[in-house]
């Protein structure tokens, strides 16, 4: 498909321009100051938050595991036409612990099972490097886009190509393990293509979508629609918020709340199945620094204490975007807290004539019960040692969807309607 250069020292691969063939050419910057600006924005127009060099700048102070960011412009005769953008991120043994634990694999294989307990011996050692194109804090496909004028087959096969470079020239500073490029709606073209390259097709927990028509003007008009049984259980949600404020934190508020924010966003964070990268500790009004009328922070109180929180972003597609949320576990239950948090981002599009809310992963059996739907996600991933040869099944078992039974709240006359706006 294309002569594509070699990697090469480390002293040279940050030189701009680097030739791929008469026509196609490539930059790489390891920090996102050092970014050529017009020609990254020439190709995101700033339509995509998560793609804009001041949301990046945020993301490489990421904690929890060793995080490292990768952006390349590709030019085409000297033209932006393109960007990429990676994620290096080093993971400690404990990492997989719980991936492995009573794992069908294990249970099978001499191989893992000795590996199980090399984990437990070694659980504060690095032991894994994941190459990502895309983001991993976030849902969703934020790892590249071309220029309409690249033709879909052209373009995956520059990614393919590129992705191929980078990752054997991170191999200079260790030893990359698995090479991962997510999240897609749909499958990535030609699959022949991935399927030469030797990546492995899998999907993950989908998107959850609730969409609005829009004749709905408020939350009560929204949960008319639902049959009795789950009006009556939104009412009871609603009623039990009695006695907490709901409040819209500024930017001086979230940098005043910035610890009791952090705290509640960790209760989360530390049941994740699988953790990833944690935000930075000022995350939140770093971004709200950035984004003051896009980015917001709904403040959960209660005898003036903050007891949840839910943060969203208003898109530029004009789409709400659920992003991360906290709450005290031990008062969830009294408050459906949870519950009201995924209410409240479907009424804050109301307000805001959105009729579009993506909710997220996580948790697609509660969200379909105040109306979301599934949108699958694939994702492709690429062994690079024995490592990761040896617990890809069980990582990618472990990543898959569990079963869930969807719900549909909705009427049967407002269900045809909701379908129709797919």
């Amino acid at each position: 498909m294309f002569s594509f250069c070699k990697p090469v020292s480390s002293k040279k691969r940050f030189l701009p321009y680097r030739e791929i063939n008469k026509d196609f050419s490539f930059t790489l910057f390891d920090r996102a100051e050092s970014i050529a600006v017009k020609d990254w924005e020439a190709i995101t127009k700033k339509e995509t938050i998560f793609l804009e060099k001041d949301y990046l700048k945020i993301v490489e102070q990421g904690e929890y595991a060793r995080l490292m960011c990768r952006y390349v412009i590709v030019y085409y005769k000297g033209k932006a036409c393109g960007i990429i953008y990676f994620q290096v991120i080093d993971f400690k043994a404990e990492v997989f612990g719980d991936l492995l634990t009573n794992s069908e694999e294990v249970l099978q294989s001499k191989r893992l099972n000795l590996f199980e307990k090399y984990l437990e011996v070694n659980k504060h050692e690095t032991l894994m490097r994941l190459f990502t194109c895309g983001n991993n804090l976030v849902s969703g496909a934020y790892g590249f886009l071309f220029d309409k004028k690249i033709k879909t087959q052209e373009a995956n096969a520059l990614l393919l190509n590129i992705i191929g470079v980078i990752s054997k020239e991170e191999k200079l500073g260790g030893t990359i393990s698995a090479i991962l490029i997510k999240d897609f709606d749909k499958p990535l073209q030609p699959k022949k293509l991935l399927a030469e390259e030797k990546f492995d097709e899998f999907f993950v927990e989908p998107n959850m979508i609730v969409n609005i028509p829009d004749n709905i003007n408020s939350l009560e008009e929204y949960t008319a629609l639902f049959t009795k049984k789950y009006r009556n259980r939104a009412k009871s949600i609603f009623k039990s918020l009695i006695g907490v404020e709901v409040k819209d934190f500024n930017l001086d508020e979230i940098k005043s709340h910035e610890k009791e924010l952090y705290a509640l966003y960790e209760n989360i964070f530390d049941k994740a199945r699988f953790k990833l990268i944690k935000l930075p500790k000022n995350y939140f009004s770093a971004v709200k620094e950035c984004y003051t009328d896009n980015f917001k922070v709904k403040a959960f109180r209660r005898d003036d204490k903050l007891i949840a929180f839910g943060s969203y972003f208003l898109m530029p597609d004009g789409s709400l975007e659920a992003h991360y949320i906290g709450f005290d576990y031990e008062l969830n239950q009294q408050y459906h807290l949870y519950q009201n948090i995924l209410y409240l981002m479907i009424n804050e599009a109301i307000k805001n004539k959105i009729q579009k809310v993506n909710l997220g992963r996580t948790a697609a059996e509660i969200k379909t019960t105040v109306g979301a739907k599934p949108q699958n996600l694939i994702c492709y991933i690429k062994p690079q040692n024995t490592i990761s040869k040896l617990i890809q099944k069980p990582f990618i078992s472990f990543l898959q969807p569990a079963e869930w039974i969807p719900r549909n709240p909705f009427k049967e006359e407002a269900t045809d309607v909701i379908n129709s706006m797919d």
